[in-house]
This record gives structure tokens, sequence and C-alpha cells, in this order.
């Protein structure tokens, strides 16, 4: 009798979930109807696709990352992390990462939704569930992928339909956005959380390291004197600093620093020499060795190649 209710109870949930993850899908294709990126309400981005993508580079903000449809890889230092519809992931720090679509197409294109994760907000949940003192590690890798569980995926759902419901929204958004937050932090994900709001650990002493190193990435670095700031040894903040960025601070640095010069050279027309300066490097040639180590092209030929792209797809 017991196996037979449990047997029901878990058909339900499996028939709850996909039934979320269909109206899901219908939702954003509906608000997205083409490809691109939007953001329809203050901190939650939508994403679609229909073709596979090679990889795009930047700076990942603390988020939650939902696909509806499709998959996707996110790359950090030499840690890759795919998910897809029956997985999230989370990000609890800002840090330079490459990610590629790996499933799209005109049929089935890839959607996806993105939130924002505000330390504030976390930091009231936390408090209000008691959860505060909770114990777990908090020096853990700041990026992970989890199982997607209903109740997790609920919430996400209801989220979505705030979008086609404007009058609503500022009303229900803070409810349903609190209750995701708490979901997290109940979850798998819960101690990875904690990295927004946590005491603890090594952490924040990383954090604050990482906000130096995107303040000024165009300096020379110092890891003697930036661990000497953080009252940490210089092996134990190389230790800690990959444990939870997945790269050593020099990594860090040069992935901020192509990022920028990409940028540059793009969006400000900026020669491979100039743009190399200006974010720090004195030896053009270690510049464009780098940048093709990042970005698989030399710098020129890669902004060239970015553009004919672009001009080929003008939507």
């Amino acid at each position: 009798m017991i196996n037979t209710i449990n047997h029901q109870q878990t058909e339900r949930e499996s028939q709850r979930m996909q039934a979320n993850r269909e109206e899901l899908v219908e939702r954003i294709a509906r608000v997205l109807p083409e490809d691109g990126v939007i953001q329809p309400l203050q901190g939650i981005h939508l994403a679609r696709i229909c073709t596979p993508l090679e990889k795009v580079h930047g700076v990942m903000e603390p988020s939650l990352c939902v696909i509806a449809q499709g998959s996707k890889v996110v790359f950090v230092g030499d840690t890759h992390y795919q998910y897809d519809a029956f997985n999230y992931l989370i990000a609890t720090i800002e840090m330079p990462r490459a990610s590629q679509v790996l499933e799209a197409s005109k049929e089935q294109p890839y959607l996806s939704i993105r939130l924002e994760l505000d330390p504030n907000l976390v930091s009231t949940v936390l408090v209000e569930a008691g959860e505060v003192q909770s114990a777990g590690r908090a020096d853990v890798r700041a990026i992970d992928v989890s199982p997607l569980d209903a109740d997790l995926l609920d919430a996400v759902v209801r989220l979505v339909r705030l979008l086609q419901s404007p009058a609503e929204a500022p009303i229900l958004m803070p409810l349903i956005t609190r209750e995701i937050v708490y979901r997290l932090l109940m979850g798998d994900q819960g101690s990875r959380l904690r990295h927004l709001v946590i005491s603890g650990g090594y952490t924040p002493y990383i954090a604050r390291a990482i906000e130096r190193l995107r303040q000024d990435f165009d300096q020379p670095l110092s890891i003697e004197e930036m661990a000497r700031d953080l009252g940490m040894s210089v092996s134990g903040f190389h230790h800690h600093f990959k444990a939870v960025t997945a790269m050593s601070p020099l990594q860090f640095q040069k992935q901020l620093r192509l990022q920028e010069a990409r940028r540059l050279m793009l969006g400000e027309d900026l020669d491979a020499a100039s743009a190399a300066f200006r974010v720090g490097y004195q030896d053009a040639s270690h510049f464009n060795r780098e940048y093709k180590s990042v970005f698989g092209f030399p710098p020129m030929r890669d902004v060239q190649r970015l553009r004919e792209a672009a001009s080929a797809f003008p939507g």
C-alpha cells in the first residue's frame, strides 16, 4: 500500500515538472519570439538562440540560471559546467567566464532565464530562516550545477508568468524572488549561496581580492602585496582564490584584461597595440599570444570575424 502511494506521488511530481517545463518554454518563447537577450523586468534576463554558438566571453554576475529548452556549457578557468532543462546553475561571485550554447535549433530554440541574486535579499532570507549560523563550508567553489527540483521550477515558472502580468509584477515579483532565494538556500547549493553574505571562512577575503582585481585590472599585480593586505600567506591566498574561482589571481586578471581589450577594439575601434597598452600590457607580442590562446584568433582577425558575423545577423 505504501509503495503504491509513493509511486503515485512520484508520478504526480513527474507530471507536474513536465507541465512546468512545457509552460516555461511556451512563456519565454512568447515573450521573446526572435533570437536575442532581453531584460523585461529588473534583474530578470531572458535568452533565445536558434543555432549552437561558439564560446561567448564575459563576466558572470551572481545569478541563478535556468534553461527551459536546450543545453549550455560554462567555462571558468580550467573547469566547465554543463547544464540543461533538468539542472540549474548558480554563480555567487562576479568572475570572467566563457559560455557556449550546445543544443539549439529553429524548431527547438535554446531558451533560458537568468535571475540576478541580490546579496541584501539573500542576507534577509537567511536571517528570517534562522540559517545565519548554519554549518557548511564557506569557501566552496563559487559556481556549480545542481538538479532542478519541482518546487524551485514551480517558483521560476510563476516568476515568468509575471512578464505577461505587468500590473501584478511589482507586487508579486519580490515575493516570488524571495521564495526562490529561500529554496536555493535550503537546497543543494545553500552553502554556495552563502558566499554572498557569509562572514566566516575565506570567501569574503577572496571577494575583496576579486573586487580589487576588477577595479585595477590594468595595473601590475603584486600577489605578495595583495596577500599581505588580506592577512594571508601567499600560498594560502593562491589556494583559497583558486578554490573559489577555479583560477589563479594571474589567470583571473588576464581574462579581465583580454575581455576589455576585445571590447575596446570592437567598440572604440582601437588597434591591437593601443588596446593592449590600455589594459596593462607592455609587450604587444605577449598580448597577441595570450589573446589568441583565449579567443582562438589573433586580435585583429578576431575583431574582423566578429564584425562580419554581426553584419550577417543584424537582428
